[in-house]
């Protein structure tokens, strides 16, 4: 298992020119896990909303992907169904998936009713989860809602502490435009999961499909990077670059010391992250920077050490320098998220100069990598502010969750 594991960093430019000030510096950080061919044991939750608002079109597709996900388990998968309005019900016990004509027909029997109350939900979803928790399994709740809940927000991101203590990453998905992105960005973010806005019913299935093959190719938990700087070496900013952008921050832990939560690795995937280096002046040679250092846990085995030391050169020739374009192209992806997520926290705060300012930069940079549309969504909304007019939450969340999909591939939303 340690060897399906690799670690590569990358810079953005190198070697770099001697200066007599620091100087900034882009460094990517990638764990890549080999594709395998067999999927892990799942223990899957779906926690879906049924609530009066999910009637017509939207029950209908629900229905329709929850159908597509039993057909995607296999027999060693354990599967559990709540649904929750403002009362919970448990649709289907946690039990293995080998009966798939059985637990479809009573995916018909789901019917809308009632307000919308979240916690229940998380609860029972959690009760189901305990049955079957194990290292031998991977543990995965996947919550679908399309609107506020009332009054439990706080129990919510209770549970979610819980279920994140317990190894259980959620997947939080909202349909139109009435949810709390605030909430379900938390309740996912503390168990290292990911959350996301589906536009339209039909879209349903395919965000589905994406979190349960995300939980079956999962090949190692509780990833977490650290690096281990030289004296001076400065971190200004830590991005994720892939599976999506975020802006994750760090803890320091020494004067020279910071860990990145990367969260579960995917077979076949890479989970990478872009920081922003300050370097104080150097003399023309090779200095070694930092040393990175991938902590994971393989399923059903101990925890493994990667250690990569990081080098970089210093030239005194100022034309010597190299841009890397593929790390380039992602700092600029996530330069772009930067600039959207300022822009909304500036409109909320109703700073609409700044605001303006923002997506006017972030459309630009937008047009640049080639993002047409969201370029265009980005100015159209920039105009919006500027003529007085607020946001829309349908606006906000489109340019939200779009922007961090900017190093998806496009099959894979």
């Amino acid at each position: 298992m340690p060897d399906t594991i690799a670690l590569a960093c990358t810079w953005g430019r190198a070697p770099l020119p001697i200066s007599t000030t620091p100087q900034v510096a882009y460094l990517l950080v990638e764990a890549h896990a080999d594709a395998q061919n067999e999927t892990v044991p799942l223990n899957f939750c779906l926690v879906l909303d049924r609530s009066g608002s999910m009637q017509g079109a939207k029950l209908a597709a629900l229905k329709a992907a929850t159908k597509r996900v039993i057909e995607t388990l296999t027999p060693q998968d354990v599967v559990s169904i709540v649904l929750f309005d403002d009362t919970v019900q448990v649709l289907v016990p946690a039990l293995l998936a080998t009966d798939p004509a059985a637990l479809i027909a009573q995916i018909d029997s789901i019917e809308e009713m009632g307000g919308t109350a979240m916690s229940g939900g998380l609860l029972a979803g959690q009760a189901e989860l305990r049955k079957y928790a194990g290292s031998d399994r991977v543990s995965a709740l996947l919550l679908l809602t399309d609107g506020q809940t009332w009054g439990d927000e706080v129990r919510c991101r209770e549970l979610a502490n819980e279920l994140g203590a317990a190894g259980v990453k959620i997947t939080a998905l909202g349909l139109g435009a009435e949810w709390n992105e605030k909430l379900l960005d938390d309740i996912a973010d503390v168990t290292g999961g990911s959350s996301d806005y589906i536009a339209e019913p039909a879209q349903i299935t395919g965000f589905f499909q994406r979190a349960v093959r995300a939980a079956q190719g999962t090949v190692a938990q509780d990833a977490r990077l650290l690096l281990r700087l030289v004296r001076d070496v400065a971190p200004r900013a830590v991005h994720r670059a892939m599976p999506t952008i975020a802006n994750l921050g760090y803890q320091p832990i020494g004067e020279n010391e910071v860990a990145v939560r990367l969260g579960t690795l995917e077979a076949g995937a890479t989970a990478s992250v872009v920081i922003d280096l300050l370097l104080p002046p150097r003399a023309a040679g090779s200095f070694r920077v930092a040393q990175a250092e991938l902590h994971y846990t393989p399923l059903g085995a101990p925890e493994q050490i990667i250690k990569h030391d990081i080098l970089l050169e210093f030239s005194s020739d100022p034309q010597a320098a190299v841009y890397d374009p593929r790390v380039m192209n992602l700092v600029e992806k996530v330069t772009a998220f930067k600039l959207q997520t300022r822009a909304l926290s500036e409109a909320e705060a109703g700073n609409l100069s700044g605001a303006t300012q923002k997506l006017r930069a972030a459309a630009t940079r937008l047009l640049d990598l080639g993002e047409l549309e969201l370029a265009q969504k980005a100015q159209e909304e920039a105009e919006r502010l500027e003529a007085g007019t607020a946001l829309t939450a349908e606006s906000q969340k489109e340019l939200r969750y779009a922007t961090r999909r900017l190093t998806q591939k496009l099959d894979e939303v």
